[in-house]
């Protein structure tokens, strides 16, 4: 993966290590930047049963800001960004495992360190009775229901970086 590269016009950044559930680490670049979602595309991407994409379409290379051979191959993690809290990707997990579908709101973090906003849709992708990956559906999310988990997930964030 290379590393993050901000332009100008989205400085200036914030810096923050950011620590996933697998136990790796990143440091990660970030802006007060929104991208704003294009009306009509859908974002699809499939993952392995440890969320390292294997499928990326061409709205999702273009909104990330990331090639497809960045992202084939990478964790979905490296979407994640700062201001999203945990307990989110934590019922995500547990839904899909359950072999239920996940709906919610996500902040991804792009290549560039902006951000944009999706609704998701992932659904565990059954072979043979077997759970094999995973596929995620992102739309276009209704501001208004943004501007309502924001709050939500700014207390949670704050809550969890207290816990620590």
């Amino acid at each position: 993966m290379q590393p993050m590269n901000i332009p100008d016009q989205y400085l200036p950044c914030k810096e923050v290590l950011m620590t996933y559930a697998n136990g790796s680490a990143r440091k990660v670049y970030y802006s007060d930047w929104e991208v704003p979602y294009p009306e009509g595309l859908l974002i699809v991407s499939r993952t392995d049963l440890h969320g390292v994409i294997t499928h990326a379409n061409n709205a999702f290379v273009e909104l990330s800001g990331y090639s497809r051979d960045e992202l084939i191959g990478a964790s979905h993690y490296v979407l994640r960004h700062p201001d999203m809290p945990k307990r989110v990707f934590a019922d995500l997990w547990q839904t899909i495992h359950a072999g239920e579908t996940w709906y919610g709101y996500v902040k991804n973090l792009r290549k560039d360190g902006a951000y944009y906003w999706v609704y998701a849709t992932v659904v565990p992708n059954v072979r043979n009775g077997a759970v094999v990956g995973y596929t995620s559906v992102r739309r276009q999310p209704a501001r208004a229901r943004i501007e309502e988990v924001v709050s939500v997930y700014r207390d949670w964030v704050t809550e969890e970086r207290a816990a620590r």
